[in-house]
């Protein structure tokens, strides 16, 4: 799979990775069911051959989170690459801090204590990126202030456990100013940027490359809209696409079909031709969902089909329903 270079980061990781957040769910329907509900469900032999699924299809980044899974994705991946050390050492796994599903701590000796708990579930001891999660709705001082989640990693920087630091939040409207801040080398950027959803060139992506913040786009197949097209009454986790966006996405889906093209790997590479979006993390629930996003991945698309598509790329409100 190709790869590109995670902005000042300097490192080197497919354009399709690993997301975790539904790892080994699958067979519930997540459209319905609410994330607590789905984490007791969770199969964690599954989750293990998703993971080694993923990677042996190419893929060479997971990121992962202390909330995902209530913690127990982050033991799954680390049960899976203690299995297979040989897919582990091409691998660059990323967490996250500040948020699990009992709540909040951004304070420098709640950091601490995620960043222990992550590296005895994963089996790692140094990480090359640790994001600060979903820091909606919390004061900027409380993250980037004293003794707050920055200063933590800023230690943790200086004892060699953590390479770079991210920002990562469900809400691009909070990413934003984290990333303009220049603070941070990296970001994990939900919601704001697929084929129908161009929130993140308000904000986001030029303070990205006006600091060469490494940008990892999440939900960029609009939780499975625009890996199957739209299905008459389907319904999808957390978001409401109204029918003239779901018919867009039909639309879509038919110029793919006319060139012979799946619109799941026109999806996921049209993320990664902004310069500055190094990879793209589609969640996997099952070994066929990451081998499907990974084989995406390796499709050839001439860039006279890229030319054709441009007019069709229009921002829908839909996918930006904070």
């Amino acid at each position: 799979m190709r790869a590109k270079t995670l902005g000042r980061t300097g490192l080197k990781v497919s354009i399709v990775g690993l997301g975790t957040a539904f790892l080994g769910m699958a067979e519930l329907n997540t459209a319905s069911a609410g994330y607590e509900e789905l984490v007791t469900h969770l199969d964690e032999e599954l989750g293990i051959r998703t993971v080694h699924a993923a990677l042996d299809a190419g893929c060479t980044l997971i990121d992962t989170a202390a909330l995902y899974g209530g913690g127990r994705s982050e033991a799954i991946i680390g049960q899976a690459l203690r299995a297979r050390p040989d897919l582990a050492a091409a691998c660059t796994v990323t967490t996250k801090v500040g948020r699990t599903l009992q709540g909040y701590d951004y304070s420098y000796d709640g950091v601490m204590r995620s960043i222990e708990t992550s590296q005895a579930r994963l089996g790692l001891e140094r990480f090359d990126v640790v994001y600060i999660h979903d820091a909606m709705g919390v004061p900027w001082k409380t993250v980037m202030g004293k003794g707050g989640a920055l200063e933590a990693l800023r230690a943790l920087q200086a004892q060699g456990i953590v390479r770079f630091v991210g920002t990562a939040a469900d809400d691009p409207r909070t990413n934003a100013p984290y990333i303009e801040s220049g603070e941070f080398d990296a970001a994990v950027v939900p919601r704001a940027w697929s084929l129908l959803n161009q929130f993140a060139a308000q904000r986001i992506l030029p303070a990205a490359v006006r600091h060469n913040v490494g940008i990892v786009t999440a939900t960029p197949i609009e939780r499975g809209l625009l890996a199957t097209g739209p299905i008459p009454g389907a319904t999808y986790f957390d978001r409401s696409y109204s029918p003239a966006c779901q018919a867009h996405a039909g639309t879509l889906q038919a110029l793919c079909q006319a060139h012979g093209l799946p619109l799941l790997a026109v999806a996921l590479q049209w993320c990664v031709r902004h310069p500055q979006v190094a990879t793209t993390i589609p969640g996997a629930r099952s070994p066929q969902e990451a081998i499907a996003n990974a084989e995406a991945a390796k499709v050839a698309i001439p860039d006279e089909f890229w030319q054709e598509l441009e007019p069709l790329i229009v921002h829908w409100d839909d996918c930006a329903n904070f």
